[in-house]
């Protein structure tokens, strides 16, 4: 494996930032996760939208254009021969001290590694579904250091990720400050009642997701109605299928939250014709980028 750092490919052995990066020190850095498709990278002009979007957001100046970006991570992937890969894109505040002043830093360091990669949570999943616990972690808030920037600062979704661990579950929902349902670890949500879709909205703290976006777009296009909307609780428990999205994990159905079965405990016909349309277009080149 070949890893792209800094205007170079090195080999995976020799892929090393220094420990005065302020990506590793503080979590100063943005990324994305990114997934190709039989030689197209899904989505990929949207991904590097929302790196710069993040970039401005924390006021890091990514020292490549996007198209350079965009070349970049074909390049990537050419290198290491893959038509299928889960791509980590992440640019870091770069080499500073051991305070906090960005200044310090002298340049932004750009990272690119492509791997094959299975579904985040396994490919029985879909089938199977997932069991999932309502962490005692609030989602942070959108004032503070907010989700809607894909930011290196990952302790709050990894902390809800422990919860879900000591529960004995896949993995775990947050809760926004006020006490409605935000979004998972490290996935967007949706819930189905009566054949309605309904999802968070982005003042509930979550990922602008490019999967959710995909999926509401799939979704309206075959009948459905979507709505974006809070969601309580209670709504979420007594959903008659609920499910995930996400880049890693694509779309994973849900069959029990806190011990509450979800509908009838297994894959509902909404979520299985998601699926199957989202099947049908991830490898489509109108919705990606030829390697």
């Amino acid at each position: 494996m070949l890893v792209y750092i800094d205007g170079e490919f090195v080999p995976r052995s020799q892929a090393k930032v220094s420990v005065f990066d302020h990506g590793l020190l503080y979590g100063d850095g943005v990324f994305e996760g990114i997934r190709s498709y039989n030689g197209v990278v899904f989505r990929l002009i949207e991904h590097i939208d929302r790196l710069y979007d993040s970039a401005k957001t924390i006021m890091l100046d990514i020292p490549i254009t996007k198209q350079e970006m965009v070349n970049v991570v074909l390049e990537t992937l050419r290198k290491n021969k893959l038509k299928d890969a889960y791509i980590r894109l992440v640019v870091t505040r770069g080499v500073g001290d051991l305070g906090l002043d960005p200044r310090k830093c002298s340049k932004p360091s750009i990272i690119v590694i492509a791997q094959p990669m299975e579904p985040l949570l396994g490919k029985e999943v879909k089938e199977k579904g997932v069991r999932l616990v309502i962490s005692s972690v609030r989602r942070d808030r959108v004032d503070a250091t907010t989700h809607q920037a894909k930011t290196l600062n990952y302790l709050n979704s990894i902390l809800a990720k422990v919860d879900a661990i000591n529960a004995g579950v896949d993995d775990a929902i947050l809760l926004d400050e006020r006490g409605f349902v935000s979004e998972a670890s490290a996935a967007n949500l949706f819930i189905v009642k009566s054949d309605v879709i309904a999802t968070p909205p982005q003042t509930a703290g979550i990922l602008p997701g490019i999967t959710r976006a995909t999926v509401i777009e799939l979704a309206k296009k075959i009948g459905y109605s979507v709505e974006e909307r809070d969601i309580t609780p209670h709504e979420l428990l007594t959903a008659d299928e609920v499910f995930l999205t996400g880049t890693a994990a694509e779309i994973v159905p849900v069959v029990e939250v806190n011990r509450r079965k979800i509908g009838d405990g297994k894959l509902g016909p909404v979520t299985r014709r998601l699926i199957e349309e989202f099947e049908k277009i991830k490898g489509d080149p109108a919705y990606g980028v030829k390697v």
